[in-house]
């Protein structure tokens, strides 16, 4: 993941996260995150901040995935970050965007339901 010691890659970060979230893995997916990191879900209307709020959203959704869930159906660099079409653990579009930190671990993301085109 990690060229240097200031050097990430945001895709390979986020291809993570998609295959901790597959796996059901909470602690993989959790340390992608920053200890201070916000996480903004439009589809449930929740604002979370830190690894705890992070832990108890998450959770519940990896103990019941779809058969779809956490499966990729696009993803692109953006200005500040990397936006991902993908199945929630619904197996329900959903478009996420992340932030990171100069040091490659998410600080933000923000996601909502997205129509497939």
């Amino acid at each position: 993941m990690s060229t240097s010691t200031n050097r990430f890659d945001p895709l390979a970060v986020v291809v993570d996260w998609l295959d901790a979230g597959r796996a059901g893995d909470l602690d993989a997916l959790l340390d992608l995150y920053d200890e201070r990191a916000t996480f903004e879900c439009d589809c449930e209307r929740v604002v979370l901040a830190g690894r705890q709020a992070l832990s108890a959203y998450w959770a519940p959704k990896l103990g019941c995935l779809s058969e779809s869930a956490f499966s990729l159906n696009n993803i692109i660099l953006t200005t500040d970050g990397v936006q991902a079409d993908y199945q929630s653990y619904e197996g329900k579009p959903v478009r996420i965007r992340f932030r990171f930190t100069p040091s490659g671990k998410i600080d933000h993301t923000s996601c909502g339901p997205f129509a497939l085109g």
